[in-house]
């Protein structure tokens, strides 16, 4: 028997069955109906920040400016302006008990910056002379405890410093009432803030020199 040498082979056509092409114009591709159910189920939460129960009065963006030691210069007495931050500032009142606090959050990290009630003793007085910046003292718990700061509040222009005065002062007004107990039938609750407030100090001691209106808002 001869049998045919490596290169005949070689050379002979391949036999490939073919498709026939009515069968491969009929052939459908099916879509994967597979589901995959994550491992771990995330339950919806509801974020409270602490405003639910208030309406606001007012809002406007501003920088904060807070008049007092740095960290290095704690204990020193060396007291220059700082930034605090940027972001909404809210005059913001209590639904039910009708007391209004001064709130702002710095942008991006929502941390509370200036949290005090607005006390009618507060002046809001120009810094250095701007027409777009303020000056004031009040207990601020931002930090979570009550701290006598003074704060320098800079808006975009004349306007906005002067509607949020203006705001400031209608607030002040609606605080004197609630204390007083004018406005609410529950005199108590309005006593039980006026007590709570009575050590706040908001102006000059007699012959203490007026440090902050030295110094430069930057």
């Amino acid at each position: 028997i001869l049998m045919a040498s490596f290169g005949e082979l070689a050379k002979q056509d391949p036999k490939v069955e073919e498709t026939p092409k009515a069968d491969a114009e009929n052939v459908v591709e099916e879509e994967s109906t597979a589901t995959f159910e994550p491992k771990v189920q995330l339950a919806e939460v509801d974020v409270v920040n602490g405003e639910e129960d208030e309406e606001i009065m007012f809002q406007i963006r501003a920088k904060l400016f807070v008049f007092g030691e740095t960290m290095l210069d704690k204990g020193t007495g060396n007291k220059t302006w700082r930034e605090r931050g940027v972001g909404d500032v809210k005059l913001l009142k209590h639904k039910e008990f009708g007391k209004i606090r001064l709130l702002m959050r710095q942008d991006k990290t929502m941390k509370v910056i200036v949290n005090h009630v607005v006390d009618p003793r507060i002046t809001l007085e120009p810094n250095a002379g701007s027409d777009k910046s303020w000056v004031w003292s009040a207990f601020d718990f931002s930090e979570g405890e009550l701290e006598e700061t003074v704060f320098a509040m800079r808006f975009g222009d004349a306007e906005k410093a002067g509607n949020f005065k203006k705001e400031f002062e209608k607030a002040k007004e609606h605080m004197a009432k609630e204390l007083a107990g004018d406005d609410t039938e529950d005199t108590g609750a309005g006593d039980e803030a006026a007590e709570a407030l009575k050590g706040l100090s908001t102006g000059k001691k007699e012959g203490e020199e007026d440090d902050t209106k030295k110094e430069g808002e930057e």
